[in-house]
């Protein structure tokens, strides 16, 4: 039996599902509670959780609903993971989160991961570093070089990467890009990460927009505050900056001189700080109101499509907004509005083909790719769903496409890998 389901604004989850009919009594509670800096997340997390669903049964193939891995309509793209992509090198080295992930104009795929993250406070108990302990502990591993390059086949170019002189190194790593001349831009959502750098493609230092601990707020035109995705336009040579984490807005300078140019908020709104702190764990009952949503809430991603548009993630609202290189907004979409986590906008990357059809969604939250048709923003279905195996996602946060159609997506909290999902045509049929 083929299996309806109806795109508005999103499909309905399985999450929203155990949520369903108490959301607007949890919404009522916390304004009654005056949480407001309690999530809904965490207002729903408070009612109980059910670790144990299926006590008492026993559960055989065929029972209960089913939750298909992908759902779709005629014509969308298709995608199988690759799960022998990359060759990681045999160096002993392991990676920890890997928040970001880029293809540059040779087609070669860059990511960037978070050393620290191994540092024994997260997964593992730092068990995965003991050989780069003084004195070595075990026999594995010691932390992969930051910033790693490989060919589209996987084999390994190059690492490289870390503090050094005359930069600050993020506290955190988070985003690459590779513009058009092969440099390398990498920003950081660390406390005290109000820059961005730019590097050669081997390593070599070349600039850095802002300082370290110096931001002023959304209106400050020199520094940043946890900036998230950065973009090298070349008909401009403008870099835009989703800045980000704190701060309420895309902000654009000189990619040469990186003198600034302008900036603008949610709609081209003029950033507003005042309109409540962003949460990069999910909305507070205020954030879903009007009000907030006239200004950004962790802005995570902006892309440039062929034609000049400016597409730019607005995480913690749950909408993708469209503008012109200028600031002029243009439109907006939502996906999966209902989502309480952390936000369902990680990031955006576009198909291969010259008018980019298409547009490919990454979500953390209810981890999905979505697809959607880029023009008119409806979507064409999902797939991937949450796991560790191979072809499946663990807080899908960084994504990226190369010209052959194929995707690249960076896992980031605690998934330790980039997948690769090789593009395979378009269905011909819908899902069932």
């Amino acid at each position: 039996m083929k299996l309806r389901w109806k795109f508005a604004g999103g499909i309905v989850l399985m999450t929203i599902i155990a949520l369903g009919a108490q959301e607007t009594m949890i919404q009522s509670k916390a304004a009654a509670q005056n949480s407001e800096d309690t999530t809904l997340l965490q207002i729903a997390f408070r009612k109980g959780v059910d670790f144990y669903p299926y006590a008492g049964q026993v559960v055989k193939p065929g029972d209960g609903p089913r939750y298909p891995y992908a759902v779709y309509k005629a014509g969308t793209p298709m995608f199988q993971v690759d799960p022998a992509w990359p060759k990681f090198p045999e160096r002993n080295w392991v990676l920890g989160d890997v928040p970001g992930v880029a293809v540059d104009s040779q087609g070669n795929v860059w990511m960037i991961h978070r050393p620290k993250t191994l540092n024994g406070q997260g997964e593992g108990n730092g068990k995965g570093i003991l050989a780069d302990l003084k004195p070595p502990q075990a026999d594995c591993c010691i932390p992969a070089p930051p910033i790693m390059e490989f060919d589209a086949a996987g084999n390994f170019v190059q690492g490289w990467g870390g503090p050094g002189q005359g930069f600050e190194w993020p506290q955190s790593e988070h985003s690459i890009f590779v513009d058009y001349k092969g440099n390398v831009w990498i920003s950081g959502n660390g406390a005290k990460d109000n820059q961005i750098l730019e590097f050669t493609k081997d390593g070599k230092f070349l600039m850095q927009i802002g300082h370290s601990g110096k931001s002023q707020g959304s209106l400050d035109t020199e520094n940043f505050n946890k900036p998230s995705g950065i973009y090298v336009y070349q008909k401009t040579n403008e870099v835009f900056v989703s800045d980000g984490y704190l701060n309420k807005r895309v902000i654009v300078f000189d990619a040469d001189t990186g003198a600034f140019k302008r900036m603008w908020g949610a709609y081209g709104n003029k950033p507003d700080d005042s309109i409540g702190p962003s949460n990069a764990e999910g909305p507070t009952p205020a954030d879903v109101e009007p009000p907030a949503l006239q200004q950004f809430n962790t802005v995570h991603c902006v892309r440039i499509s062929n034609d000049g548009l400016v597409y730019v993630c607005d995480r913690t609202h749950n909408r993708l907004q469209v503008f012109k290189p200028d600031g002029t907004y243009v439109s907006e979409v939502f996906i999966a509005r209902q989502s309480t986590g952390g936000g369902t906008l990680d990031g955006v990357a576009f198909s291969s083909d010259r008018e980019q059809k298409f547009m490919y969604i990454a979500d953390s939250t209810d981890q999905h790719i979505w697809i959607l048709d880029r023009k008119t923003l409806q979507i064409q279905g999902r797939f991937v769903v949450q796991g560790h195996y191979a072809g499946q996602g663990w807080h899908m946060h960084g994504i990226a496409s190369d010209s052959n159609g194929n995707i690249y997506v960076a896992e980031g909290i605690l998934g330790h890998r980039v997948d690769k999902f090789v593009y395979k045509g378009l269905s011909t049929s819908a899902s069932e």
